[in-house]
């Protein structure tokens, strides 16, 4: 199984629980479609987007559960991407953990190979 992931504030993740969907953050809702990143992307995505951010979760997705909506599509330097055209269907998710900020500052990113 091919897994994508969504970095999010934890507030709007729960909101997306309840409503059984996660519409987009305001970036993914400007720009049509909900932003992934696979993970070797992820922590350069988080740094790029997220740097200044607390209260963030990471959201495992199976990629192939998204279907066509799913598209890998050119980005930062010509690097593909995974976009979702559509609201992202909890049920999709595999699992969704905290990002906790090492005493460095950067984002520790729990279980990226599970």
């Amino acid at each position: 199984m091919s897994i994508v992931f969504k970095i999010c504030e934890a507030s709007a993740w729960r909101q997306a629980e309840r409503r059984g969907r996660f519409a987009g953050s305001a970036a993914d809702l400007r720009d049509g479609f909900i932003h992934l990143s696979s993970a070797a992307q992820v922590a350069a995505t988080a740094e790029k987007h997220f740097a200044a951010a607390a209260d963030l979760v990471l959201v495992a997705v199976d990629a192939a559960a998204l279907g066509a909506a799913l598209r890998w599509e050119p980005s930062r330097g010509g690097e593909l991407f995974p976009h979702l055209y559509g609201e992202l269907p909890i049920a999709c998710m595999r699992w969704t953990r905290p990002l906790a900020r090492l005493s460095d500052g950067s984002l520790s990113f729990p279980g990226l190979d599970a």
